[in-house]
């Protein structure tokens, strides 16, 4: 792994960190200022969209605990079209404390919580999965990828290996193609995240002046936080999805099919396609995150790096821009009549950046032959699935917010314009 072991783990925690200043509260409002509102005010409306308070006897005569009825609200949860209301804790009543305060001072703490317990439990299933492998899980994973080969051959889209040849002549395109793969995936993700929020949900806060913008104006995307609470939901759904179809259909990557320690009919087949490990070679690039033991080398279909990038480049092509951004108007000089309407250069810079980077992700783990086109294909369903479906992790708000109850931690509302209540969390002006 040589500089990698190291590197890409600074890196994200500079991400992490870096996003947490960037991100701050530089004037944090006393959370009782308004004395209208009642101290049990309910958290995280914004994030369930039917979080009520309970103050006014929604709970009836008597509370579920010792806490009194102000101290409760009741979320509504949803599953299969069926709607129930669940009681739990109004976490506000402890919003004067400590860390509470400083997640209200530093609101993106709680994104890295979030990204951190997604992402380790997407791991730690993955290192579950890689030490209870049974001595035939290669033999199935090796046959699945033979298997996925003969679909794309009978599809006419079996291109892996003429990509990494096109590759492999230049060797100073495949070393980059290899940081490409080991080095951007979850670095580029957090980066997405940091980004994604700065723009949905700090440019938007009202009570606060920011570089370009004075205090009590808007300038970020109309969506609001809703659109980057969807996204980040739907990076879990992703990983959930994953975990299930990789521990119920293994698969080996093309690069492990070139093994040669293997016997019997599907190992020399497979040996025969000639795939190349670039990526875990003497010069190549291995991420600290994929080589070590824990790591579950049979888990290629779906590719959660093309599913990550295509929600990414779909988000940053389809994000709502502030009004002032969207479009931009040609005159002529010689007529002041003829005017052309054009989108604006941020939208078209979006357009790009929203295209070339899931590209520049697929054409990586095809070229290093980490994965199968249909794995891309696998990939691009789950990411579809998590867009659409994100909105079923709502259902784990009670649960998180007996979580928080049990710590004694209020998570901060971000403030939300208006305007921004009125875009789609898809993101679609």
């Amino acid at each position: 792994m040589g500089v990698g072991a190291i590197l890409e783990p600074l890196v994200v925690l500079v991400l992490l960190f870096g996003g947490t200043w960037i991100n701050r509260v530089v004037s944090p409002s006393n959370p009782r200022r308004n004395s209208n509102l009642p101290r049990a005010a309910s958290s995280d409306s914004l994030e369930s969209g039917f979080s009520t308070s309970t103050k006014d006897g929604l709970l009836g005569s008597r509370s579920p605990s010792p806490l009194p009825a102000e101290n409760w609200h009741k979320r509504q949860v949803s599953l299969l079209g069926v709607n129930w209301e669940v009681t739990s804790p109004n976490t506000a009543v402890f919003q004067d404390r400590l860390l509470s305060r400083v997640l209200r001072k530093f609101p993106f703490l709680v994104e890295c919580w979030y990204w951190a317990l997604v992402y380790w439990t997407y791991q730690l299933g993955r290192a579950f999965t890689a030490v209870t492998l049974k001595d035939d899980t290669v033999d199935i994973a090796r046959r699945h990828a033979l298997q996925l080969i003969n679909v794309e051959i009978k599809l006419g889209v079996f291109w892996e290996i003429l990509i990494q040849k096109s590759f492999l002549r230049h060797a100073t395109r495949m070393v980059w193609i290899n940081w490409i793969y080991s080095f951007i995936h979850i670095p580029g993700t957090i980066a997405f995240l940091v980004c994604l929020y700065y723009y949905t949900t700090v440019r938007n806060r009202v009570d606060e002046p920011q570089l370009g913008k004075p205090k009590g104006a808007v300038s970020g995307s109309p969506a609001g936080p809703q659109l980057y609470q969807a996204r980040r939901r739907t990076l879990a759904v992703c990983n959930l999805l994953a975990f299930v179809v990789f521990t119920l259909w293994p698969c080996m990557p093309p690069r492990l099919l070139s093994d040669p320690a293997p016997e019997g009919r599907d190992a020399e087949l497979g040996r025969s396609y000639g795939f190349v490990d670039t990526v875990h070679g003497a010069n190549g690039a291995g991420s600290v995150w994929t080589q070590n033991r824990f790591c579950n080398q049979y888990a290629a279909m779906p590719s959660l790096h093309f599913g990550y990038s295509l929600l990414i480049g779909l988000t940053i092509m389809t994000i709502p821009l502030a009004p002032q951004q969207r479009r931009m108007v040609l005159r002529s000089r010689l007529t002041r009549s003829l005017r052309v309407t054009l989108p604006s250069w941020r939208r078209l810079l979006c357009l790009a950046i929203g295209f070339l980077y899931p590209f520049t992700i697929l054409v990586a783990i095809l070229a290093t032959a980490n994965h199968f086109i249909l794995d891309a294909v696998a990939g691009s369903l789950v990411c579809a699935l998590g867009w659409y479906f994100n909105g079923i992790l709502l259902n784990l708000l009670p649960l998180e917010d007996y979580f928080l109850c049990l710590v004694r931690i209020h998570k901060p509302e971000p403030a939300l314009t208006d305007e921004g209540r009125t875009i789609n969390a898809n993101g679609l002006e």
